[in-house]
Formats: C-alpha cells, structure tokens, sequence
C-alpha cells in the first residue's frame, strides 16, 4: 500500500523537468526586476545582456547556473544568490570559440566569493585547455567580505590563473561598472583592457583616499577610463560611448585581432 502511494505520488520525468526549467528560468532574472530596472536606469546592461550582445546567436553554453554558495555567515546561511553573481560559459563570437566570465551587478553588487571565484577560475581552465581566447566582463565591487578569507582564496585562484593564461591564450578584460579591490587586479594582468567611460576602476575609492591621506579626489579622477589609460597604462581602449550596451563591437574587433585558439595565426585586419 505504501509503494503504492509513493508511486501516486511520485513526479513523473515531465514534471521533474519542468520544475527543472522554472528553476532556470528563475536563476535567469539574476537579482530580481527591480535591481535589473535599476541597472538599465543607470545606463548598463545586465550580466545576461552582456553575453548576449557579444556572442553569436544562440552559440552560448552557460556552465555553472546553478552553482551554490557554502558560506554561512553574517547572514549568509540559506540566502540565494544566482549563479552566486556571475555568468560563465562558452560561446562563439564571430564564429571563432570564447570563453568568458561576465559578473552580475544585481546579485551583492556582483561582490566574489569562493564559488563566484571558482566559476572563472574554471573557465580560464577550459580556456587554458582549448587554447581559447578568455574574456571577463567586469562589473563588481570588489571581494565578497562575509566570506572572508574564502572569497580571497577565490580571487587568488583567478590572480594564478590570469599568470598561467598570460603568454599562452589571449585575455580580454571589460571594466562595465564600478570595479574595486581584485576586480582591478585581475584585469591589470590581462592582455587586452576595455572600459567604458561611466565604469571606474580603483584599488580603494576616493572615501578611503580621503581618511588615509587628506586627499579630496573624485571617482573620475581617480578611476575614470582616461585617468587609467592616460596617467597608470592599464587600459588599453576607453570606449567612447557612455553605454556598456556598444561596447561588444569593441570587443568583437579585439577577439578578432586574436588567433582562434594559441597555436595559430591572428586574423589579417
């Protein structure tokens, strides 16, 4: 009688995969509408839009959507975070293979922790592997603090393999917003720096510049694309437009400077 109940009460494979599908259609909205709403009124595109206006259509496989935080601290037990607040996959872009990475402002501020780290670290792995080209789109405040020394850990795993890419596939960085602490580091060590002209890009913002030294200086100042390409060297390319929503042609005309993968030759532009 038992064994029959359960049968009766057992999910059929159509059910289990809908349910399926409703999770990932759910994962899918990041931080939620009102926090999307909130990224488009400030000019910028979502983590998703992101990829989808770089790759070619319908070429991206997303690896890692359900990923889970283990952190259980400072209020973090229980709490869901999508994607744990970054994108990554593999796609095409102009026909030719990509790797890519693109964090997800809506999710903590697209802040790193571990899993968040470990994501691209993996991808930089596989595009270690393929001879592929990485690129990361950067759009994050920084280490996620409730995690502690476990988000650090994350993003040393990503400084190693930022060093293990270098020389050997081509890294293309993309600063889309206000990019702090390792989501500067990282992209420093890169081949190849985009950034648009509303993102900044500091190791700490003016408010610590200004309790440490007395110094007054502004965002723009201190981070802006033509302080970084003008004044430190770290960008390679400060987009003229004020929307992240261009920038992928920019991208686009950098991947294709690129060899399809490390043992041939770049395309004659």
């Amino acid at each position: 009688m038992i064994r029959l109940e359960e049968r009766a009460n057992a999910k059929t494979m159509l059910d289990k995969v809908a349910d399926l599908n409703a999770r990932r259609a759910q994962l899918e909205q990041g931080g939620g509408k009102e926090r999307i709403d909130k990224q488009h009124a400030s000019g910028k595109l979502t983590a998703r839009e992101r990829v989808a206006a770089l790759v070619d259509k319908n070429t991206f496989e997303e690896i890692g959507l359900f990923a889970r935080h283990r952190a259980s601290y400072f209020g973090m037990a229980g709490k869901e975070l999508p994607a744990d607040g970054v994108i990554t996959g593999c796609g095409s872009v102009d026909g030719r293979l990509v790797h890519l990475a693109s964090q997800d402002f809506t999710v903590v501020g697209g802040a790193a922790g571990e899993t968040h780290c470990s994501k691209i670290a993996d991808m930089m792995g596989m595009s270690l592997k393929t001879g592929s080209p990485f690129v990361f789109i950067n759009d994050s405040g920084g280490a996620r603090v409730q995690e502690g020394i476990d988000s650090l850990d994350g993003y040393a795993r990503v400084f190693y393999n930022n060093v293990m890419l270098s020389g050997t596939v081509p890294q293309i960085a993309v600063i889309c917003g206000p990019c702090a602490g390792g989501a500067a580091y990282s992209p420093a060590l890169t081949d190849f720096v985009i950034q648009t002209q509303q993102a900044r890009m500091f190791i700490t913002g003016p408010q610590v510049i200004k309790q440490v030294t007395g110094e007054d200086v502004t965002a723009e100042e201190l981070g802006g694309p033509q302080s970084q390409m003008n004044r430190s060297g770290v960008v390679h390319s400060p987009f003229a437009g004020a929307c992240s929503a261009s920038c992928p042609p920019t991208i686009l005309k950098t991947r294709r400077a690129c060899p399809s993968i490390r043992v041939s030759n770049p395309t004659r532009t």
